[in-house]
């Protein structure tokens, strides 16, 4: 069976309910908890690679030691074409080991549940294509990236962060937003401005719509990871037109 390495950057910021929709894809999962000194291993010998999010930035090694060999894992999955999904503080690490840009206290922070808009370079993409035009993601940063790596595909945007997810060569992905997360997760967040219990009524009212997406984007990652990348999309396709139409595949406000 393919094994794929989750990299957990912070105690709270484990795979969640991506875990299952992985497992359901049929791939296990070798999940470290770096940020709690469990060692990275020293080559990427996995099918895939996912790497989590975390308060820091992705150079941020004396915080958070760790990140340096996370880099050279991520270095060494774009080098062999390993399958690589980043989620926040792993989107941008992604960005930044390209050739992108990252910077902290970038532009409005994102919290709780908003409409992310679908890009028209997602309609060839193997994980993005066929998604409803806006779809609710689950946001919680203030860094993010400013420049993606060239050559990038553009995929997802919102009005305060430009660079929602975008995509480095046929088989690496990043985003901002989290795809993991369910609503629950937001009462254990404080940030400054936002009404907590508003924020999280609105992630529990936009779940019906985001959940049977991200669910599919995660289900292609999958079959990408097993099947490699012709195949991979083939059956990505297919599990994304059922997942479509059960979810309607209607846009969000």
């Amino acid at each position: 069976m393919a094994d794929v390495l989750v990299i957990q950057n912070s105690t709270s910021g484990g795979p969640s309910r991506m875990a299952g929709w992985l497992e359901e894809g049929g791939l296990t999962l070798d999940v470290v908890p770096a940020h709690a000194g469990a060692p990275l291993p020293g080559g990427l010998r996995h099918d895939a690679m996912i790497m989590l999010g975390g308060g820091y930035l992705p150079g941020d090694d004396e915080r958070a030691p760790w990140l340096r060999d996370a880099r050279r894992l991520m270095e060494q999955a774009l080098a062999t074409g390993v399958p690589v999904f980043g989620i926040c503080l792993g989107g941008q690490m992604l960005a930044q080991v390209a050739g992108g840009e990252v910077r902290a206290d970038a532009g409005t922070p994102e919290n709780g549940s908003l409409p992310v808009t679908i890009r028209p370079e997602a309609a060839t993409d193997p994980l993005f294509h066929g998604l409803p035009p806006v779809v609710p993601a689950i946001e919680h940063h203030k860094d993010a990236v400013t420049r993606l790596p060239g050559g990038a595909a553009h995929l997802a945007e919102t009005g305060a962060c430009p660079y929602q997810a975008f995509r480095v060569g046929e088989r690496a992905w990043g985003v901002q937003f989290h795809p993991e997360v369910l609503p629950a997760r937001i009462r254990e967040w404080r940030v400054e401005g936002f009404d907590p219990d508003e924020v999280y009524a609105r992630a529990v009212a936009d779940e019906p719509v985001s959940t049977p997406v991200w669910r599919t984007v995660i289900g292609r990652f999958a079959a990408l990871a097993i099947t490699g990348t012709a195949a991979g999309t083939a059956a990505g396709t297919a599990a994304g037109t059922a997942a479509g139409a059960s979810a309607g595949v209607s846009g969000a406000a």
